[in-house]
């Protein structure tokens, strides 16, 4: 024991030497190449003299960064995220210039830009070069795993043997894009958990235990048992975060009918990625359910739109506009900026992302890739926040969960959403992604390894996307000019953009503290007034404000004749749907078309091309109190399964039609299936029933092999003994 312990001192010890002799390198090197920045006097030093002094100013570097950075850290996470991620290459390099100044010889000097880059280079360096010394050595790896949530952990109670579940949200991510990305060999990690080859096209299967499409082939290699099974699911309507998320982590998704919608009774408009909305759609499904959430039983919630009643929470949008000490929604930001080299790293890797996104946007541009949207102004800093900065903190944090013993981790990496939109799902930008995403499965696994209880990893998505040009480059018109155009009402030339529903937009804001704001919707009593027309990808919603309940066809077709009409025979339009007097509701299609609701079991009409379970939804979504006037879906082929967005987005969701409704669900073979006899999965309530199962079987397995617990010695037992 004793052995074990003074090699392992060794060990650490020749690893930071190691590090410290390298970063002195560093330092030499850029001493010798920066103009700005000297280790010797004005009349020269000798060789040993300016080593010397660079190996002290290397290791008063390395002390600051590891003493002074996590102090610094935690009293700036008052400040906004992304602010945060702009003042990392400036403190970084104050901590240089600091140990340079204490530097016995006195002979160091930097100008201040110099030394924020030789900071940054220096903190990147000793990164890498601990962790090549460290990935050889598993006990070093997990000592080094273990200091992101040593400080929670002696705060707790040791952990039970109760298994804990992790699930991890790739956003976005549709069932069969999942499928092609393992089949190219994109994400091997889930192609090992699957059990297959990594072959080179669409068409081979996911292997033993996974359940996929009719007819799939399996390439399996030999030898490679898998451990999990992928297993499609079927969205509601509304097939976007916001009601996805709010069903799987609250078990109710009751009265969200888009991603934006109009309420009459109190003239606003609800947004899903609006803290505010947020909020308000938690607790309207709290009091639904009766029940605080999933994650109530010690869970964490990381990056998500809502806590599921967690009690630990990090990037959580309904909690994001809350001040004071009781809201940890941003404690994430000091599990991972604490360190100097992540957030270096991550600073560097921001950068990059955006020179990245530049360069594709402008090659795109010049190959007149078609479809094609804007990809300018922000979007670049959105995009890297997505891919990077997101990734990396709420990666981190789970580490931290997981290190800590969490029972129930709920994670959204939201990279995959945020580029598919404007890219296309199936587009290289977006395979890139995917690899990336499959690393970052890889870490957890291994972290995992080395957590006080064993875990069972579950990826899972809240939706898909679906390819397609936007509604306004095919037509030259938004939904809302054609809305306007059915009412009588000017058209103006120049239509306005719709905004985008993406979720890392609104991230940003919320990292930010400057939340999205949709404008109130009042109107002057007795004034009739214009429709507010909103869009959901596919998906869009027509209402009239100065109309208080919702309004019939009859009393739409008494206000406006020509609207329904025009928009049911417009070829962009699949299908509309509106109360009726007569039937209750109705499905209304082109040339006349219309079909009862009651009617749709025998004759699906319109919603034919949409596939089976649309009857189903429409239905759902037609008992909801804030269902708007009019709800319009766009067309869809199902040969190469496009849709046109409402919204400036190549691949959307929101609506029916194409792969945004076909999330998937990749689950542990030692969970139960998530459906008996094959049976499909519908909504977002029923994954989190089976969520909320595997949970219990979880409890119950550890229930039943739980060691006994010796009982107390009696005192006349200790005195015989």
């Amino acid at each position: 024991m004793r052995g074990g312990w003074w090699r392992r001192a060794a060990s650490q010890a020749g690893r930071s030497i190691t590090v410290w002799a390298v970063s002195t390198v560093t330092m030499l090197v850029l001493a010798g190449i920066l103009p700005d920045f000297r280790l010797q006097s004005a009349d020269g030093d000798s060789a040993t003299t300016i080593a010397v002094t660079a190996a002290l100013g290397a290791g008063a570097f390395g002390v600051l960064s590891a003493v002074v950075w996590p102090l610094l850290v935690r009293l700036l996470l008052l400040v906004p995220a992304l602010v945060l991620g702009l003042l990392v290459f400036f403190l970084n390099g104050s901590l240089l210039l600091l140990a340079l100044r204490v530097n016995p010889s006195g002979h160091p000097q930097a100008a201040p830009e110099t030394a924020v880059i030789v900071a940054a280079v220096m903190s990147a360096v000793a990164s890498a070069t601990g962790g090549a010394l460290a990935v050889r050595d598993d006990e070093a790896y997990r000592r080094r795993l273990h200091r992101l949530a040593d400080r929670r952990r002696r705060r707790q109670p040791p952990c039970s043997g109760t298994p804990g579940t992790v699930l991890i949200q790739l956003d976005g991510v549709g069932h069969d894009v999942l499928r092609d990305a393992v089949d190219q060999g994109l994400m091997p990690t889930v192609a090992r958990w699957l059990g297959t080859g990594t072959g080179t096209g669409p068409g081979k299967g996911t292997g033993t235990g996974a359940e996929t499409a009719p007819g799939a082939a399996a390439d399996i290699t030999p030898g490679r048992p898998p451990t999990h099974r992928l297993t499609p699911w079927r969205t509601d309507w509304s097939s976007q975060t916001g009601a996805s998320q709010l069903g799987i982590l609250h078990g109710s998704n009751h009265d969200v009918p888009a991603f934006r919608w109009y309420e009459k009774d109190t003239g606003e408009v609800m947004v899903c990625n609006r803290p505010a909305s947020a909020v308000e759609l938690q607790r309207r499904a709290v009091a639904r359910t009766g029940d605080d959430g999933l994650l109530g039983d010690d869970g964490a919630s990381r990056g998500n739109l809502f806590s599921g009643g967690a009690g630990e929470l990090a990037l959580v949008l309904s909690v994001s506009a809350r001040r004071g000490r009781g809201t940890r929604s941003r404690a994430g930001y000091f599990a991972y900026f604490c360190d100097p080299a992540n957030a270096v790293r991550t600073a560097l890797s921001f950068g990059a992302e955006v020179v990245r996104e530049i360069g594709e946007s402008l090659r795109a541009r010049i190959r007149g890739q078609r479809p094609r949207v804007s990809r300018g102004g922000l979007y670049p800093l959105v995009r890297a926040f997505a891919t990077v900065v997101e990734r990396d903190v709420v990666v981190a944090a789970v580490m931290g969960d997981l290190l800590a013993g969490r029972t129930a981790v709920y994670a959204d990496l939201v990279a995959y959403d945020e580029v598919a939109h404007h890219s296309g799902p199936h587009s290289r930008d977006a395979a890139k992604v995917l690899r990336r995403l499959d690393r970052s499965l890889a870490l957890i696994e291994k972290v995992a390894e080395h957590a006080p209880r064993p875990y069972r990893i579950v990826v899972l998505s809240d939706h898909g996307q679906s390819p397609g040009e936007t509604f306004h480059a095919r037509y030259g018109l938004t939904l809302g000019d054609l809305v306007r155009a059915g009412c009588g009402l000017h058209v103006p030339r120049r239509a306005e953009r719709t905004r985008s529903g993406a979720e890392a937009r609104a991230a940003v804001r919320a990292a930010l503290r400057r939340p999205a704001e949709e404008p109130r919707e009042r109107q002057p009593a007795g004034r009739r007034s214009e429709p507010v027309v909103l869009a959901s990808g596919n998906l869009g919603l027509v209402s009239f404000p100065d109309v208080p309940h919702r309004m019939s066809r009859e009393e739409i077709d008494a206000r406006h004749p020509a609207l329904l009409p025009t928009l049911a025979n417009h070829p962009g339009v699949g299908f509309l749907l509106v109360r009726s007097e007569e039937h209750g509701g109705v499905v209304l299609g082109a040339r006349g078309a219309e079909t009862p609701l009651a009617g749709l079991g025998t004759d699906p009409g319109p919603l034919a091309v949409f596939g089976p379970g649309a009857a189903d939804a429409v239905r759902r979504t037609h008992s909801f109190p804030h269902t708007a006037d009019i709800m319009v879906n766009s067309c869809h082929d199902p040969d190469d399964g496009e849709v046109l967005a409402f919204e400036e987005q190549i691949g959307s969701h929101g609506g029916l039609g194409g792969q945004q409704g076909r999330p998937f669900l990749l689950s542990p073979l030692l969970c139960s299936p998530p459906a008996e006899g094959g049976a499909e999965i519908v909504g977002a309530e029923q994954v989190h029933r089976v969520l909320r199962r595997w949970l219990a079987e979880a409890a119950a397995d550890a229930a039943e092999a739980a060691p006994r617990v010796p009982r107390p010695a009696r005192p006349e037992e200790e005195r015989a003994a």
